[in-house]
């Protein structure tokens, strides 16, 4: 059995990440349609009842709003944060379980580390999964990077982070002040600056997989994410690769 991950669709208008090792998949968020899911688990020879159980960060809409409606379906429970359930966007989530963001459980052959970020939601969590002996560190809607983040990260075989921004595209962009203060602010977005510096604070040599996640359309270009996080990493280009909003990922097998 190997571990292995997929983005079905990552950027502000909807995240999904698969996570998979023997017959364990666990779906982390679910901000994209059902239709949308539904089709690209087809596309990656999965189906929705193969998924084991779907995982919440927190509870913006690009991240919970096609939840209830997946887990109604399909029966699926559903894991997250007594605060993230605590929203409105979590009314209607059945089989839902509230997990301890600084304690690990597992699910079937996956253990599960979830741990605290910051970002303005109610109580906002990433997660790490081993299996198999290998190790992915998932981390997505952050707004800087903390000790402890550092820490749950180190040692993985591979990662899945967030390049949202360019720093000064989103200065220049067409974001009303608000937004691009929210955005650029301590519990905001990273930006790529921000995530090569992860990667480097890190430790990077053995990584098998970097894959940037949430890229801006409007304040990114995928040039200067590339540009910024191969530059720091070992293997370069080759370890590297951008999710994509509209079309999931291939698998990432780390062996």
């Amino acid at each position: 059995m190997t571990l292995r991950f997929a983005a079905l669709g990552s950027g502000s208008r909807g995240n999904a990440l698969l996570v998979e090792f023997g017959e364990t998949l666990l779906m982390v968020d679910c901000g994209l349609s059902l239709k949308a899911v539904e089709q690209r688990l087809g596309q990656l020879d999965r189906s929705p009842v193969d998924v084991s159980a779907l995982l919440v960060t927190h509870e913006h809409s690009d991240h919970i709003q096609g939840v209830a409606r997946f887990a109604r379906r399909w029966g699926t429970p559903v894991y997250m944060t007594p605060g993230t359930a605590s929203s409105p966007s979590a009314s209607g989530i059945t089989r839902l379980s509230t997990v301890n963001c600084h304690r690990g459980f597992e699910i079937e052959n996956i253990s599960v580390q979830p741990f605290p970020v910051p970002h303005d939601a109610k109580e906002p969590c990433q997660f790490a999964f081993s299996g198999g002996g290998r190790r992915l560190g998932v981390l997505t809607d952050t707004g800087h990077i903390t000790s402890h983040i550092s820490d749950r990260l180190a040692g993985c075989d591979a990662l899945a982070i967030e390049s949202n921004h360019d720093l000064e595209m989103l200065r220049r962009g067409p974001y009303p002040a608000a937004i691009k203060n929210r955005v650029a602010s301590t519990v905001g977005h990273l930006n790529n600056t921000q995530a090569a510096e992860l990667l480097q604070q890190i430790g990077h040599s053995d990584l098998q997989w970097v894959v940037a996640l949430h890229i801006s359309e409007q304040n990114n270009s995928r040039d200067d994410v590339r540009a910024a996080l191969s530059g720091v990493l070992a293997n370069g280009a080759s370890t590297l690769h951008l999710a994509e909003q509209d079309t999931p990922s291939d698998w990432f097998e780390i062996v």
